[in-house]
């Protein structure tokens, strides 16, 4: 990772063990920033809203990806959509 992105990060260290769980960069620096602003149980606290994607419809899935400009869902089986939105 080019020293830049690091010094962006202000969580480095939440952000490499989300990064070993598995998580995309983007989502890791997403949330260590956030928990660095507004501390890690605030963060922690904040989802869950939005329900569980396998009770979603296959259009709301679709829907869900488009809305974050994903690319390739449009002949997704609902298992590979919620896969995608998931990993995103």
């Amino acid at each position: 990772m080019p020293n830049r992105r690091m010094n962006s990060i202000k969580d480095p260290e939440l952000y490499e063990e989300l990064r070993k769980d598995g998580n995309s960069k983007e989502k890791s620096a997403r949330i260590a920033n956030a928990a660095a602003a507004r501390g890690r149980s605030s963060v922690g606290r904040k989802g869950g809203r939005s329900g569980d994607y396998d009770d979603w419809t296959v259009e709301r899935l679709r829907a869900r990806a488009r809305e974050l400009g994903m690319s390739g869902y449009s002949s997704a089986k609902k298992s590979d959509l919620i896969a995608m939105l998931r990993n995103h």
